[in-house]
């Protein structure tokens, strides 16, 4: 008599999870359960959170699940490090919509998300020459683009800021989405600049900072 298989649980290997309010993104404000994953592929000149490259400790889906839940939060954040390097973040986000929270993904450019749960609204960062890793960006994610999700430029130059310009004009992001973010390199340039030259090139993009780094001291964890 053959014994059945009992099938192991799956598994995140997972930074940190805290409760605190969204910092960027047209969610800005909000409170919001962070989901930090551990690991990243990229190396972005200007990371903050280089602590998620390899710290964490591994959790099952349903602890990931009743951890979120017992903050008593509807918006969830998945975030990292680069949480598409998992691939069971991609059940567990599905369970979270399935389980009545409103599910924001944070993802650089480099990594297909055409499998992800279309309710998910995906924040997806379009690596600028300044970070380092632009020809990393996956611009065959741009097709798979609705009007939930988001796409963000962190810029950090004038060079940054044209060619995130030229992405914006190029592929009509305005159209496409939900939302076109630009950001400054937070210490790297006058975040009036950017302003100025939104303004000055009638661009429909959003400005934003990162609130939380002006709440907080920047380097603080958990926030």
């Amino acid at each position: 008599m053959e014994e059945t298989k009992t099938e192991r649980p799956k598994t995140l290997t997972i930074n940190e999870i805290y409760h605190s309010v969204q910092g960027e993104s047209t969610w800005a404000g909000e409170p919001c359960v962070f989901v930090r994953l551990t690991f990243c592929d990229l190396r972005c000149t200007y990371c903050d959170t280089e602590y998620a490259f390899y710290e964490g400790k591994k959790q099952t889906l349903d602890e990931i699940v009743a951890a979120v839940a017992g903050f008593q939060c509807r918006l969830v954040e998945i975030t990292g490090g680069e949480p598409l390097l998992q691939k069971n973040v991609l059940p567990l986000m599905t369970m979270l919509a399935d389980a009545g929270h409103t599910v924001l993904l944070e993802t650089s450019g480099a990594h297909d998300i055409a499998t992800v749960d279309p309710r998910v609204h995906r924040i997806m960062d379009l690596k600028t020459p300044g970070s380092g890793e632009c020809e990393r960006n996956l611009f065959s994610n741009v097709e798979q683009l609705t009007q939930l999700d988001e796409v963000k430029f962190v810029i950090g130059s004038r060079e940054d800021y044209e060619w995130s310009r030229e992405q914006v004009t190029k592929f009509r992001l305005g159209e496409r989405c939900r939302a076109v973010l630009f950001s400054p390199i937070f210490g790297r340039i006058d975040p009036r600049e950017i302003v100025e030259w939104i303004l000055a090139d009638r661009l429909p993009v959003r400005f934003q900072l990162q609130m939380h780094k002006f709440i907080w001291t920047p380097a603080q964890r958990g926030v």
